[in-house]
């Protein structure tokens, strides 16, 4: 048995270890997912939340991606008086409206998508975020209405279509209201597709449910990042339905380019680029 000094000395060892760990700032540091590698979160942050290492994508806020992708001072929101509603009255553990108001407080959005008109590269776009800190990016009745009226807007005034897609799906707390949105966002894509405007799909990390099963995969173009999650159903879900070992990196980017699903991968520093050029080949006549 160890002496009571012994012990006491251990104890002072101990809370001076958990002091030490306690000091260093939460955030400074973050794994990445990819490489195993601890990397500062600074470093991260300034190569455009990639990691360093192994160049893995992280998940990008969406006031940085806007910020990426537009130029400067281009970007003019629309529509941000759209509150979503109740009308079911849905209660988990927790009412929908608290849901809502606790995300609108705590990411500073109405809801999970964000849209207006832009410029990339001198050229005028009709172009939407999904915000994933909301909520995971679910599409219900707000996010639904503010994508047909980014189609609309592009119909109007004659300019491409692009929507960067990353979402867990339909909003359950909303019922078939949100799986209605499928239906009212592709009819909207119709329209612009009858008169001879563009739509690019951009699909981030994750792009699945209803989204996956509509507009996100409806793209004259589809562009993704490097390694993103894309589909309906989870793999998970999927290998218990079917009792099947799936393939190896079923349902990344890589997968459904290999598979025609995809058109290219767009590294996060490039897509800027690329989607100016895509622009302008697919819409010369919307030139500044």
């Amino acid at each position: 048995m160890a002496a009571w000094w012994s012990r006491t000395k251990d104890k002072k060892k101990t809370a001076e270890s958990a002091a030490k760990k306690r000091s260093v700032p939460k955030g400074l540091f973050q794994k990445c997912d990819e490489c195993g590698q601890t990397i500062e979160s600074e470093k991260v942050k300034h190569n455009l939340w990639c990691c360093p290492q192994c160049g893995h994508h992280f998940v990008l806020p969406t006031d940085e991606r806007i910020r990426l992708i537009v130029d400067e001072g281009s970007f003019r929101e629309e529509d941000m008086g759209v509150q979503p509603e109740d009308p079911l009255q849905f209660r988990d553990s927790k009412r929908y409206a608290d849901r809502v108001r606790a995300a609108q407080k705590q990411v500073g959005t109405p809801d999970a998508f964000r849209e207006g008109l832009a410029k990339i590269d001198g050229r005028e776009v009709a172009v939407g975020f999904f915000v994933f800190e909301f909520m995971g990016g679910s599409m219900g009745s707000v996010v639904g209405e503010k994508i047909t009226r980014l189609f609309e807007r592009a119909l109007q005034k004659r300019v491409p279509a692009i929507i960067f897609n990353a979402s867990g799906g339909a909003r359950m707390q909303e019922g078939i209201l949100s799986l209605m949105q499928m239906a009212k966002t592709t009819a909207a894509l119709a329209r612009l597709k009858e008169n001879g405007l563009p739509y690019i799909s951009v699909l981030l990390h994750p792009t699945t449910g209803g989204v996956a099963a509509s507009f996100a995969m409806l793209g004259d173009v589809i562009v993704a990042e490097p390694k993103a999650l894309i589909g309906f159903a989870g793999p998970r879900v999927i290998e218990q339905t079917i009792r099947q070992k799936l393939p190896e990196g079923f349902q990344r980017s890589e997968f459904l380019l290999s598979h025609g699903m995809v058109d290219l991968i767009v590294e996060r520093k490039a897509m800027k680029t690329r989607l100016g050029q895509l622009v302008e080949l697919m819409a010369p006549q919307a030139a500044a």
